[in-house]
């Protein structure tokens, strides 16, 4: 091939490049595309080890942004930048402003695939669903000669997905962490999965399901959540982390119902 594969995943907090597509990233990275993780927050507000003792929201920021570059290091990702928003104050952020950032990278990086958060933020999250909104806006705004963000030139996107679970990986997913709960303004969401039929990519990642662990393992803040994960045995990682579906979002390249294997499809 002729020009570098590059794929950029734009992301809400710390764990959520492990967690949440650690297997695509180990995948394409060992295969020679560069790859690299945006990060909106520093996950200031969330846990730290068992809450006790807990230190200022700034010093649990800096340790997590330790531990997303350590983690980011074992999945071999290229580059990690954050765009310094406050963990659980994304959705307030001024759109505009923060298009803005993501469209810088995105115009620096020019990378062909992007991924981020689904409109549901998986299980409702706040953080999750304004990071997918800002960046599908970003997606369209980075080729837009007439949208200013930093010194690059315009870069059109190839092909944007969002990353998905279906019932049965939802289920594999709670029974080995807890039930996940968002509680918005008085409201109770929880996760949502996707039907098998609107599923347009199925990435196979049996293969790195190893590397996958040894990231989260990174995340020593929060392995009160994770701990049982260090239980399950190897038949039980593969059925966690063997497989990602993700949604196309946008493609310039294919379209149609035919579920791909490869977010590269139509551009390898």
């Amino acid at each position: 091939m002729d020009e570098q594969l590059r794929l950029m995943a734009v992301l809400a907090h710390p764990d959520d490049e492990s967690l949440g597509i650690g297997g695509t990233l180990a995948k394409y990275a060992a295969a020679g595309v560069d790859t690299c993780v945006v990060t909106a927050t520093r996950g200031e507000r969330g846990r730290y080890f068992t809450n006790d003792r807990r230190p200022s929201d700034e010093e649990v920021g800096r340790v997590r942004e330790a531990e997303l570059r350590a983690a980011s290091r074992e999945l071999g990702v290229r580059e990690v930048a954050l765009l310094d928003y406050l963990d659980s104050e994304l959705d307030r952020a001024d759109p505009r402003e923060a298009v803005s950032r993501i469209v810088d990278h995105l115009r620096r990086v020019r990378p062909q695939v992007v991924v981020t958060f689904d409109p549901f933020g998986a299980y409702g999250h706040p953080d999750h669903i304004a990071i997918c909104q800002l960046t599908s806006a970003a997606v369209l705004a980075a080729a837009d000669p007439g949208f200013r963000a930093g010194a690059a030139p315009p870069h059109r996107v190839v092909k944007l997905y969002y990353f998905v679970n279906d019932e049965p990986k939802w289920a594999a997913y709670q029974a080995a962490f807890k039930t996940l709960v968002s509680r918005v303004d008085g409201v109770e969401r929880r996760a949502v999965a996707w039907p098998d039929w609107a599923i347009s990519a199925r990435v196979d990642t049996r293969d790195q399901w190893g590397t996958v662990w040894r990231a989260v393992r990174c995340h020593e803040t929060q392995l009160a959540i994770y701990q049982q994960l260090g239980e399950l045995s190897a038949e039980h990682h593969e059925a966690l982390w063997g497989s990602q579906t993700f949604y196309r979002a946008l493609s310039l390249v294919n379209g149609g119902r035919e579920q791909e294997t490869d977010l590269f499809t139509g551009i390898r």
